[in-house]
């Protein structure tokens, strides 16, 4: 480790083999705790490259635990997090929506780090039992449309940093793997980036792959559609920047995102907004990630997606996804 630091410390790149080596090297416990923090923080203060980036996705879907979801043409909304913005979790809420509409979703999510309250979070205090057990992966796809894929019972190198990164309390880059390696290897991603740089180099990986895509990056400063101001977004068809209207909606406030202060008052916040007692605002920033989503998996125009999402919300539909899925994951 102590050669592969001074090499960072002098500003040069790893190559692609390096960055896959290092992390199996994570994975496996090869590195001490002063060593693993020393080297995620080197990686908080420079630009990676995307030799580096691919490297380390690579290791992460070789290491994992696979989940045989090619049948269900799912899809993942997953966000990087770190955008600093403590909003409620829309990422989250938006695949139950996706989910009612009749799409399958592998979500794959984690517990927050740089937030209050990450999407593992929230659901493990609703009721939801972690497992990696693919027999209740799949009951949960046949059943509720949904699965939901914690993230360190999938992928060992998650599970041995997960103390440093909760005492580091910042964003790594373990956040911009986080939506490129899910275990499911869903047919279809929609990813929140927290700046256009790493869009790009999401932008360019996705496109040597057979995904249908949907990145995006609200220009200030979000890492999902915030309906705040205009967005970046960047797909298999090429990429634009979009306002609220493109997808028949109108400028929100950042307040009207704001997210709960505590676990328990962001899990109270989500259910409110699920079942239909949420605010018009809250409602129209999880249609909208919702609706670019079914978008990204159908082919209808952003618009069409945001009326199928407004209805799956509107109608309970989400809401019911939600108890079952509960219900098979108790």
């Amino acid at each position: 480790m102590k050669n592969i630091l001074n090499k960072l410390f002098n500003y040069q790149s790893l190559e692609k083999e390096e960055a896959r080596e290092i992390l199996t090297n994570l994975a496996s416990g090869a590195y001490n705790p002063s060593q693993m923090a020393a080297f995620m923080t080197v990686f908080m203060m420079r630009n990676i490259t995307v030799d580096e980036l691919s490297g380390f996705r690579d290791a992460m879907l070789e290491l994992c635990v696979k989940v045989p979801a090619e049948g269900y043409n799912a899809i993942d909304l997953c966000g990087t997090g770190g955008d600093g913005k403590d909003t409620f979790n829309i990422s989250t809420l938006a695949s139950f929506v996706v989910a009612g509409a009749g799409y399958h979703v592998a979500k794959h999510g984690n517990y927050g780090v740089s937030s209050v309250c990450g999407s593992s979070n929230v659901l493990e205090y609703l009721g939801c039992k972690f497992s990696n057990d693919v027999g209740r992966i799949m009951k949960s796809f046949d059943q509720s449309k949904i699965a939901f894929l914690h993230a360190p019972m999938f992928h060992p190198a998650m599970k041995n940093v997960a103390p440093i990164r909760k005492e580091l309390g910042v964003k790594t880059f373990f956040n911009m793997l986080g939506p490129m390696v899910n275990p499911a290897a869903p047919a279809n991603q929609m990813v929140g980036v927290f700046n256009l740089e790493l869009a790009r180099l999401y932008g360019y990986l996705y496109q040597n792959t057979d995904k249908k895509f949907l990145i995006v990056h609200s220009l200030d400063g979000y890492d999902e559609i915030s309906l705040t101001g205009d967005f970046k977004y960047i797909s298999d068809a090429g990429e634009a920047i979009g306002a609220p209207s493109l997808l028949g909606l109108s400028y929100l406030e950042a307040i009207d995102l704001a997210g709960g202060t505590d676990i328990k008052s962001s899990a109270k916040l989500f259910k409110e907004i699920l079942y239909s007692k949420g605010t018009s605002s809250q409602n129209s920033v999880v249609i909208a990630n919702a609706g670019m989503a079914i978008s990204t998996i159908s082919g209808l125009s952003f618009e069409a997606g945001v009326e199928k999402a407004r209805t799956s919300l509107i109608s309970g539909k989400a809401k019911d996804v939600f108890n079952k899925f509960l219900e098979i994951n108790n």
